[in-house]
């Protein structure tokens, strides 16, 4: 990897300071993926709207972050590396606050979209600003701290995320943005102000871009609104559906001509590259549409506070960090297409113990799978990022990096929507099933027997019936999840055996 930027006066003290500072404001980006999740029962309860259309707060963050990732690259090249790391920042931080003042769903969505806008950047720029403030002899040092910001983000994000819910107001878990930014901002003045990189007036590919948006936004709506409107029973959606077919055909036919396209498709003639990119982010959508229900279903169902909801999800941190040093150790000294196939069992086995949750599970029954997730996590992403990069050639890096995080964010955004519309759906098909067998008349006497009403009698067994409704539909969807995975720990044996990244990069 070409050391692009020039910078002399960072050492010793200075330098680990400013490895801190750019680290911190990955950290942010990173914790405000997950801090929402175990809090989208409490927001929505504020604001009166649906569990479902709570979800918009998720995926309104990750289509814009999805969008902004292809505009990084061009971006630095166009203004510099260090001036866009910081409009980034600053841009995060004022949307961080305006999502917390918010007092309605469209204003929060609304800021949420800025937010991920300018917080898309920020985790690849701030990869690229580690590598190259340190000295090549350092490469692994800068990515250790790098990579352990990204680690520990999702596994405070729940904990913090559940604790603010319950003991303050949801708007904090935004607002606590607002210090950590403006320490990093301050930071990056501070120490990397006379960071200079090489600057490129390339074209941008503004055609591209709005088409881009345009097929996204659209694909992304009609799977938030579907269920709402009862899917293709309601022409507003048929009219979404078309709008995103007819903006990707255009999109797709517009990258192939243009000279310099906002997103190189030829990256995808490599095979390696294509069934690499395809595995993760399948499996990462699958993952994230998995830990968007569960911290849902356990405040609804069991009775689980937030913050209990927090430690339950965050169960799955402990291992992640663990076996992510167990992996970078035997990266290049196993098969990485044997980690990955290993990676993807395990989390066929994950989903598959949570197929059979039940509303009388204790914790450690329901902290066991997401436990085993979270060895599960790095053996499959840390390996399938190394053989999609590796299967490249050295100048498509860059190109290659950020197409594979742009289809992952957006893999994320469309696996929280299929799964909290499934998970609904479902739900509505077990409750109509249950209520078909119940003995009504037959539970209506034993109810009268206990001295309960007709009345509070039918209550009860509504109740009853929505809670094993729910139930039953989280499990259809783990189901689904653990044939996901097996056909995943199959399919990455397709992709040829990678070379070592070290090798790549000339990192010795």
């Amino acid at each position: 990897m070409d050391k692009t930027i020039l910078e002399t006066n960072l050492n010793g003290t200075r330098l680990l300071i400013a490895a801190f500072i750019v680290g911190l404001a990955n950290f942010m980006v990173v914790l405000d993926m997950t801090i929402a999740n175990v809090s989208i029962p409490t927001i929505t309860g504020s604001l009166a709207v649906s569990p479902s259309q709570g979800t918009w707060i998720i995926t309104s963050y990750a289509i814009a972050e999805a969008v902004s990732l292809c505009l990084s690259g061009w971006l630095a090249q166009r203004y510099g590396l260090v001036q866009t790391f910081s409009v980034a920042l600053i841009g995060f931080t004022v949307f961080s606050i305006f999502c917390g003042l918010s007092n309605s769903l469209e204003l929060l969505v609304l800021f949420r979209i800025g937010q991920g806008f300018f917080g898309g950047p920020i985790m690849p720029l701030s990869q690229t600003l580690m590598i190259s403030i340190f000295p090549p002899k350092k490469y692994a040092q800068a990515l250790a701290i790098w990579a352990t910001t990204t680690v520990i983000g999702p596994i405070l994000g729940p904990i913090l995320g559940g604790w603010i819910s319950d003991n303050w107001v949801w708007n904090w878990i935004f607002l606590i943005n607002a210090p950590i930014g403006l320490i990093s901002i301050y930071g990056i003045y501070f120490f990397l102000s006379k960071v200079k990189s090489p600057l490129s007036k390339s074209k941008f590919d503004v055609i591209g871009i709005i088409l881009l948006i345009v097929w996204i936004g659209a694909f992304q709506m009609m799977l938030d609104m579907g269920h709402d409107y009862d899917w293709f029973n309601h022409m507003k959606i048929w009219n979404l559906a078309i709008i995103a077919l007819a903006g990707f055909i255009f999109f797709i036919v517009w990258e192939f001509t243009e000279k310099q396209p906002v997103i190189q498709l030829r990256i995808f003639t490599n095979k390696g590259f294509s069934i690499a990119t395809f595995a993760l982010s399948l499996a990462y959508g699958a993952f994230f549409g998995g830990i968007v229900i569960t911290p849902q279903w356990l405040q609804l169902n069991m009775g689980y506070t937030a913050t209990w909801a927090g430690y339950l999800t965050a169960t799955m941190g402990v291992g992640s960090l663990l076996m992510s040093i167990v992996v970078a150790k035997f990266l290049h000294k196993i098969d990485q297409r044997l980690l990955a196939s290993v990676g993807f069992i395990l989390f066929a086995l994950s989903s598959l113990l949570r197929a059979f949750w039940a509303n009388n599970a204790d914790f450690m029954d329901l902290a066991w799978p997401q436990i085993i997730q979270g060895f599960a996590l790095p053996l499959f992403f840390i390996p399938l990022s190394n053989i999609a990069l590796a299967s490249v050639q050295s100048h498509e890096l860059a190109m290659a990096t950020g197409m594979m995080n742009f289809i992952r964010t957006l893999s994320a955004a469309v696996g929280a929507s299929i799964s909290m519309s499934l998970w609904s759906d479902f739900g509505v098909s077990a409750r109509n099933e249950m209520i078909g067998s119940v003995q009504l008349s037959e539970s209506q006497q034993i109810l009268q027997g206990a001295d309960i009403s007709p009345e509070s009698g039918l209550f009860i067994l509504s109740n009853l019936v929505d809670h094993e409704a729910i139930t039953v539909s989280i499990n259809h969807i783990f189901w689904g999840l653990t044939v996901i995975f097996l056909f995943m720990s199959v399919l990455i044996w397709l992709s040829p055996k990678p070379q070592n990244m070290l090798d790549k990069l000339h990192i010795h």
